[in-house]
């Protein structure tokens, strides 16, 4: 378990947007109060994470294009523009080390000094790359950033015979407020029978043959009875990529947000789904709770 100090906050430009969760509270029964973070996705798997007042870029591709084994013939994601380096991280989080979560072009573009919490694959690639401070999370495995942020490797995506990636639940240590990211739609029975907000795909992507490579429309509903979040955001959609490859022409998008709103509804499931556009800060205000007097 590892720690790390706190790095000045920068003053930011971003677009805000605000969201909340109206929560009734009953007297005596259920003390309630808001705890908030700040969330930008910045395109496929990439997020910048603000809570407890530390920033957190989450697997990140940013700049550059994207190939898996450099065969862009095969597989090939592009920008029209790089996205700008998040300023003052306090550390960088790796789910897996294939290119989507550990792109070597945007880890190049990083400061080597910043801390790096990855799964044990994810860790080679930022070691390659000669980042000095790496801390590698097995699943089950904690990190504690200045006493203030835990963050918890679940187990995830399996990449191949004996490689099977992490999630992450991270929790805001002073208010208990909790965050699940898992950019595959592979999910464990054993998460915590309540976490407040969830970050993971609502739809699939599948391949003739091969079967679905990202799961969502029916692992997402399955995590959202599991853990009942308050808030739901996809990834490991596009936003404002473009792909070419024959990959692309194989692969079959099946289901949408909507239907998975549908879906929340027919099973009684009140969850609010957000997506948010790429490049958008939303501020993501949750209800914390604490039992209280209930006599």
């Amino acid at each position: 378990m590892g720690d790390l100090g706190g790095r000045s906050r920068q003053q930011r430009s971003e677009r805000t947007r605000r969201t909340s969760v109206d929560t009734s509270v009953k007297s005596n029964q259920v003390a309630f109060w808001s705890a908030t973070m700040y969330l930008t996705w910045l395109d496929s798997n990439s997020w910048l994470i603000e809570l407890a007042d530390k920033r957190i870029l989450l697997d990140p591709w940013l700049v550059g294009d994207l190939t898996f084994g450099n065969v862009g013939w095969l597989f090939k994601g592009m920008r029209s523009s790089d996205r700008a380096i998040p300023e003052n991280l306090d550390l960088i989080v790796l789910s897996q080390g294939i290119e989507d979560h550990a792109h070597p072009e945007t880890l190049k573009k990083l400061d080597r000094s910043i801390p790096i919490v990855a799964s044990p694959s994810a860790a080679k690639v930022a070691q390659a790359i000669g980042f000095s401070s790496i801390t590698v999370l097995k699943h089950g495995e904690s990190f504690t950033i200045a006493q203030s942020i835990e963050i918890q490797a679940t187990p995830g995506s399996s990449l191949g015979p004996g490689v099977q990636e992490n999630g992450y639940l991270f929790t805001e240590l002073p208010t208990g407020v909790t965050l699940y990211y898992e950019p595959h739609g592979n999910h464990p029975s054993a998460l915590p029978s309540s976490i407040d907000v969830v970050i993971t795909p609502l739809i699939d992507l599948a391949l003739p043959l091969v079967g679905s490579i990202i799961k969502g429309t029916q692992s997402a509903i399955d995590l959202a009875q599991q853990v009942k979040p308050q808030i739901i955001l996809p990834t490991a959609a596009g936003g404002d990529i473009q792909f070419e490859g024959i990959l692309i022409s194989l692969l079959k998008a099946v289901g949408t947000t909507d239907d998975f709103r549908s879906k929340l509804a027919q099973a009684n499931l009140n969850i609010q789904v957000i997506e948010p556009k790429p490049g958008d800060r939303v501020e993501i205000a949750v209800q914390a709770s604490a039992i209280a007097n209930s006599l």
